[in-house]
C-alpha cells in the first residue's frame, strides 16, 4: 500500500486534473470569437455598413448591418458552413477539434493514472509516475497549439470573408469587406487555465518523486559509506 503522503499527492494532482477537464468541457460549448468586418460602400448613399461573426468551436452567428443594403442576423453550424468555402480553414479548425479531443483523451488518462498511483506502487513503468508526465504533458502542449492554430486560422485566411456571402446567400461580388478586427473571447482564453493546470498536475508527482528518490538515496548511503570490514560481516 502506498503512503499517506503519496495518496495525498496523487489524488491531488487528479483533482486538478479533473477541474482541467470541466474548464475545457466549459470552453468547447461557449463563445471562442467574434470578428468584425467593414462592407465599404455598401450601405445607404454610400455609407459603410458592418457584418459580425461570432464564432464558437460548433455553432456561430453573423450579425449584418447595411451589409449589403439590408441588416440580417443568421445563425449557422461550423462544419457544414466551412464545408462550402475553401479547405484550409476546415483543416485548420478540424485540427483545433482533434487537438482538443487529444486533450480530453490525455487527461481522462492522466486522472486514471494518478488514482491508480494513489493505492498502488506501480513504480519504474508509465503507470507509475511517468504516465503522469506523458499524459499532462501532451495536454498542455496540444492546448498550447490550439491557441496559436485557432488565432492563424482567422488572420492569415479568408475564412470570415468568405462566410459572410456563403451564410447571407449573397453574391461574392456585391460585398467588399475590410479591416478585419479580432476578439477572441471566454472560451479561447479558458485553454490557458487548462495548460496551467496539466503543469501544476506535473508539479505535484514530480515533487513527491523527487522527495522519494531523495529519501531512499538517504536510506541507501550508510551501507555505501559503510568500511569494507564492516560489510563483510
Amino acid at each position: 500500500m502506498p503512503s499517506l503522503t503519496k495518496t495525498l499527492y496523487f489524488l491531488l494532482s487528479g483533482l486538478l486534473t479533473a477541474i482541467s477537464i470541466g474548464l475545457l468541457g466549459f470552453a468547447m460549448s461557449t463563445t471562442w470569437s467574434k470578428t468584425t468586418m467593414d462592407c465599404e460602400g455598401s450601405g445607404i448613399n454610400g455609407t459603410a455598413g458592418s457584418a459580425e461573426i461570432t464564432m464558437g468551436l460548433f455553432n456561430g452567428k453573423l450579425i449584418r448591418a447595411s451589409c449589403p443594403n439590408f441588416g440580417s442576423e443568421d445563425s449557422f453550424s461550423v462544419f457544414p458552413a466551412l464545408l462550402v468555402i475553401e479547405v484550409t480553414p476546415r483543416v485548420l479548425h478540424g485540427l483545433c477539434l482533434g487537438l482538443l479531443g487529444l486533450c480530453f483523451l490525455t487527461s481522462a488518462l492522466s486522472i486514471l493514472v494518478s488514482l491508480y498511483n494513489s493505492v498502488s506502487n506501480p513504480y519504474e513503468t508509465y503507470m507509475g509516475p511517468n504516465g503522469v508526465y506523458t499524459c499532462s504533458s501532451i495536454s498542455a502542449f496540444s492546448s498550447v497549439l490550439v491557441l496559436i492554430i485557432y488565432v492563424l486560422n482567422h488572420i492569415l485566411t479568408k475564412m470570415q470573408e468568405e462566410l459572410v456571402p456563403s451564410i447571407a446567400e449573397i453574391p461574392d461580388t456585391s460585398v467588399m469587406l475590410t479591416h478585419k478586427r479580432l476578439e477572441v473571447k471566454t472560451g479561447y482564453f479558458l485553454l490557458i487555465p487548462y495548460a496551467v493546470l496539466s503543469l501544476l498536475a506535473i508539479l505535484l508527482v514530480y515533487l513527491y518523486d523527487h522527495a522519494a528518490y531523495t529519501h531512499r538515496r538517504e536510506q541507501e548511503r550508510p551501507t555505501e559509506d559503510a568500511p569494507k570490514e564492516i560489510m563483510m560481516y
